[in-house]
C-alpha cells in the first residue's frame, strides 16, 4: 500500500470533524483568520484525527467526546508544527511555505499559542478532563523528546537506545494520545483493548518517524522538506547509527567530523549519505519498521473483526510502505 486516504468507514466522521474544526478556529481577528485559512488549505493527511476515530470505532462507537478528542488532538498537532518550524528555522512545510517564512517567527509562535489555548478552553467547556490529561501528558513527552534530541545533536553522542527514547517521546507520544483518547471516548474499551491500543499507537508513531528518517536520505524533496535536513541539523538517526556501528572507531570519528564541521557542504553530506547506504543503514531501518509493524498487526487481534480493524491493519501497512 503506497498511499492512504480517509477510510470509508469514517468519512462522515472526518467530514463532521472538519466542519467543526473550521468553525471553532474562526475568530474576529483578521490576520489570524487569514493564517488559519492558509493552514487549512495546506493541511496534511489528517492522520491523527483518523487515528482518533478508528480507535473509537474499534473499541465501540463514535461519541461527542470522540469529536472533542479529534479537535483537541489536531489543535495540538498544528501548534507543535508551528512551533517546530520556528525552532528549526524551516521555510517549508509539506511543500508549502511555512507560517514563520510568510509571517515571521513571532506570528507563528502566537498562532501556535492560540491553538493550544483553544484546546484547553474546549476541554474545560466540554468537561473533557480525562482527555485533557492524556493530551497534556503528550505535550510533556514531546517537549522532553525535543530537548533530548537537541542535547544529543550538539554532542553527537547518540545511541540506538537514546534514539528510540527520543522518537517515542517526540513523535509517538502524539500517536498514543490520539488513539488512547479515541478509545476512552468510545466509553466501551476494556483494559486489554486499551493496553493494545496504546502499544499499537506507540509502534505506529515510532515506525512513522523511522520512515521519515529514511526518507530524509533521499535526494529529492519527497516529504516536503529539504533533502538531508537531519544531517544539516546534526541529527544522528537510525540509518546512520546502524552504519556507524559497522565500522571501526576511527571511521566513526571521521564521519562524525564531517557531520559537525561540513554539514552545509553538499559534497560532504553526500559522502555521509553514501556511507549510510553502503553499510546497510537504510535497509536496517526498514527492516526495523517491518518487524514493528508486524507486531502491531498482531495486536489488533484483541478487537472484533470489522471494517475498522481491517482499516487499522491497512494503516499500519501504509506506515511501513509509504514513500512520502
Amino acid at each position: 500500500m503506497k498511499d492512504f486516504s480517509i477510510p470509508p468507514c469514517i468519512i462522515s466522521d472526518i467530514k463532521k470533524f472538519e466542519d467543526v474544526f473550521k468553525r471553532e478556529i474562526t475568530t474576529n481577528t483578521t490576520l489570524l483568520n487569514i493564517i488559519t485559512s492558509y493552514i487549512l488549505k495546506t493541511k496534511g493527511k489528517q492522520l491523527r484525527p483518523i487515528l482518533v476515530f478508528l480507535s473509537a470505532r474499534m473499541c465501540g462507537a463514535i461519541t461527542e467526546s470522540t469529536y472533542s478528542a479529534a479537535y483537541m488532538i489536531e489543535l495540538l498537532h498544528t501548534a507543535t508544527l508551528l512551533h517546530d518550524d520556528v525552532v528549526d528555522n524551516a521555510e517549508k512545510r509539506r511543500g508549502f511555505f511555512s507560517i514563520n517564512a510568510l509571517w515571521k517567527n513571532k506570528i507563528a509562535v502566537l498562532v501556535g499559542d492560540y491553538f493550544l489555548a483553544k484546546g484547553l478552553l474546549h476541554a474545560i467547556e466540554k468537561h473533557e478532563i480525562e482527555i485533557l490529561g492524556i493530551i497534556s501528558n503528550a505535550v510533556k513527552e514531546m517537549s522532553e523528546g525535543e530537548l533530548l534530541q537537541v542535547e544529543k545533536s550538539r554532542k553527537l553522542n547518540n545511541t540506538e537506545e537514546i534514539y528510540f527514547e527520543i522518537i517515542r517521546k517526540k513523535t509517538a507520544a502524539l500517536f498514543v494520545a490520539a488513539m488512547t483518547a479515541g478509545a476512552v471516548s468510545s466509553m466501551q474499551c476494556n483494559d486489554e483493548q486499551k493496553a493494545s491500543i496504546k502499544k499499537i499507537a506507540e509502534i505506529l508513531g515510532v515506525a512513522f518517524q523511522i520512515k521519515d528518517d529514511i526518507l530524509d536520505y533521499t535526494s529529492t524533496n519527497i516529504i516536503g522538506k529539504p533533502a538531508w535536513n537531519d544531517l544539516k541539523e546534526q541529527k544522528i538517526t537510525l540509518p546512520l547509527l546502524h552504519a556507524l556501528s559497522q565500522v571501526p572507531k576511527s571511521e566513526q570519528r571521521r564521519i562524525k567530523h564531517l557531520l559537525k564541521k561540513h554539514k552545509n557542504k553538499h559534497g560532504k553530506l553526500k559522502e555521509i549519505v553514501d556511507f549510510v547506504t553502503a553499510f546497510g543503514g537504510i535497509e536496517y531501518a526498514q527492516q526495523t519498521i517491518d518487524t514493528m509493524c508486524k507486531e502491531a498487526i498482531e495486536l489488533t487481534s484483541v478487537f472484533p473483526q470489522n471494517e475498522s480493524r481491517d482499516t487499522m491493519v491497512e494503516l499500519i501497512q501504509f506506515v511501513s510502505t509509504r514513500i512520502k
